[in-house]
């Protein structure tokens, strides 16, 4: 029996992309597609696949939200994302919630398939740098340890933008800074913006600005 899989996509172009790879190959069959959360779920629901290969950042619905709906109102189902981020921002939520794979876009189509694959075995299927992003987080405390993107964030409070502000310097939603406050905080174990600076001082994660 084929591979049950939809494909979830904001982007056209790569739906359909992704589609002519998986159609072209017997071994699988496209029952669906979705551009955004919402959509994926009505689906998921309605198809019943075995796999949903998914981009992580879409609108209307984070992706860590979209992989814990799914889980629960479609036991059984395996998400595989398939995604141009790998900032452990982005793969922590997605695993956490559940995630059977995290893999990058610029993937063979050859591995590509072969992952969807493995994800409908239930196996777990990470890109290289992914994993070597988890192996390094299993071997160092987590807090006092930021991504990139935590310490642009956190960078910016300290500097005094607002939510908004840090969005659009970003290019970010405002949920996404939230999402990314949230683990500033838990990190380095503060309950407020101003502490997490303050902490952040004191650790060395953020430097004073030179005096003029």
């Amino acid at each position: 029996m084929p591979i049950r899989m939809i494909i979830v996509d904001d982007h056209p172009v790569v739906r359909d992309g992704l589609r002519g790879i998986f159609t072209a190959d017997d071994a699988f069959e496209v029952v669906g597609e979705a551009a955004d959360g919402p959509e994926a779920l009505v689906v998921a629901m309605r198809t019943r696949p075995d796999v949903v290969l998914m981009d992580l950042r879409m609108p209307k619905m984070s992706g860590a939200e979209v992989i814990r709906r799914l889980r629960e109102q479609t036991p059984g189902i395996h998400v595989l994302i398939l995604t141009t981020f790998d900032d452990d921002a982005d793969v922590l939520p997605a695993i956490e919630q559940g995630a059977t794979g995290y893999l990058l876009k610029d993937t063979p189509r050859a591995d590509l398939r072969r992952a969807v694959q493995a994800a409908a075995r239930g196996e777990t299927v990470l890109s290289p740098s992914v994993a070597d992003m988890l192996m390094h987080r299993v071997h160092t405390p987590e807090q006092r340890t930021l991504s990139r993107r935590e310490l642009e964030v956190l960078g910016l409070i300290a500097r005094g933008a607002t939510n908004r502000k840090i969005a659009a310097e970003l290019f970010i939603t405002e949920a996404t800074v939230k999402t990314h406050l949230l683990h500033i905080f838990a990190k380095l174990e503060v309950n407020d913006r101003a502490a997490a600076v303050a902490a952040a001082y004191e650790t060395g994660l953020l430097k004073p600005a030179a005096d003029s």
